[in-house]
């Protein structure tokens, strides 16, 4: 089957997580992409224990999967002009350099599309191009922080917390690869290329979604809730007479349905008919329900609401995420000659991914690329 991107060149100078999140999700629809990296490699190589038995860490391996490797010195005249010519080639480049930064080595947008007009130059950084903020370097525990996320995450009377993942990241790294394929159609269409500036600060705003709504409704700063969701009840986690499970009732009928499987009573009660008076009055309903559940193992609650389609299951750790059957029969988890690495969640019924679930030791790629290019092309095949 054919791989959607298959022939598009992209070349990479981007390091840590975003930009290479966003090259990997092109790398798996096929792209041919080109990362470049400094003599000392991509720091995430380091970020470790635990490392990969090729000697770069797992981390790496998470956000550089099917990618090519260059090791270049951008100080460099030969190793500089090396990559100043992929540039003129490629369709796509993304870069994660300080605003600015890439000027000096015209690699920046004005500089190239002078001789690659049709160039989709996507650059990623904390804060954007612009604004009093632009010069900053911005990790994304930094945005987390400043972008309302922490402040929304974590138990009512508790501190500020951070998901357990690089959230502003990899929600970069995905609006990225939508900008960049919208780029690349309307470069078809018009002949001319674009650049995007893409901001994790931006993004983390942008993902706010429902909470932005109600203050920009209200005027007033939604709080943090634990796991309890701020306008849909029961939505939340409940202890079993063994363990945790997530119980999530979106509508009046599903919370009819839990009630009449659980053997409970309340949603003949007045009070409770529908979500806005279950929200309202949660502090009377929720330890109703709470001491309900007590009675029952965690495995029979989540037999009988499957039963009765309402959506509820087991807060399962990383471990068993990925060993259950639900994963393995969507082959999330795949064994290689070199270990198991993780799929991409995408799936077509008439196109396939690229099948080179590896990331590249450092400067695996530098020499056959430039024996190419010495060769008259300016790209590998």
């Amino acid at each position: 089957m054919t791989q959607p991107l298959k022939g598009l060149r992209v070349l990479e100078l981007a390091r840590v997580l975003a930009g290479p999140w966003a090259g990997q999700t092109l790398a798996d629809l096929g792209a041919d992409v080109i990362k470049v990296e400094a003599p000392a490699g991509d720091e995430t190589r380091g970020w470790g224990p635990p490392f990969h038995k090729s000697g770069s860490a797992a981390y790496f391996h998470s956000t550089n999967r099917g990618k090519k490797s260059l090791v270049a010195n951008l100080k460099d005249i030969e190793d500089l002009k090396l990559v100043q010519s992929l540039a003129t080639k490629a369709d796509v480049l993304i870069e994660n350099f300080k605003a600015g930064a890439l000027s000096k080595f015209y690699l920046d947008y004005n500089s190239i599309k002078k001789s690659n007009p049709k160039l989709v130059y996507c650059s990623i950084t904390g804060f954007g191009q612009t604004g009093p903020y632009a010069k900053r370097p911005g990790y994304d525990f930094i945005i987390q922080a400043m972008g309302g996320i922490m402040d929304l995450t974590g138990e009512e009377n508790g501190s500020p917390q951070k998901p357990g993942i690089a959230y502003a990241d990899i929600f970069t790294g995905l609006y990225s690869v939508i900008s960049i394929l919208a780029g690349l159609q309307a470069a078809g269409k018009t002949g001319k290329g674009t650049h995007i500036d893409m901001a994790l600060f931006d993004t983390q705003l942008g993902v706010l979604a429902n909470q932005a709504s109600t203050y920009l409704t209200t005027g007033k700063t939604p709080q943090r809730m634990g796991n309890s969701h701020p306008v849909i009840v029961p939505y939340q986690v409940f202890e079993a007479k063994n363990g945790s499970i997530v119980i999530a009732c979106g509508n009046d009928k599903q919370f009819e349905k839990m009630c009449v499987a659980l053997d409970m009573s309340f949603h003949l009660n007045e009070q409770y008919k529908t979500n806005q008076l279950r929200v309202e009055n949660r502090h009377t309903l929720i330890p109703k329900i709470k001491q309900s559940l007590k009675q029952y193992l965690k495995e029979d609650v989540l037999l009988k609401l499957e039963k009765v389609g309402v959506p509820a299951g087991p807060i399962n750790n990383v471990k068993e995420a990925l060993e259950d059957k639900q994963s393995i029969a969507r082959n999330m988890k795949v064994k290689s000659e070199i270990g198991y690495y993780l799929n991409s969640p995408i799936k077509f019924n008439n196109l396939s991914l690229a099948d080179n679930p590896h990331s590249p030791q450092l400067g695996a790629d530098t020499e056959k690329i430039k024996q190419k290019i010495k060769d008259g092309f300016f790209w590998h095949e």
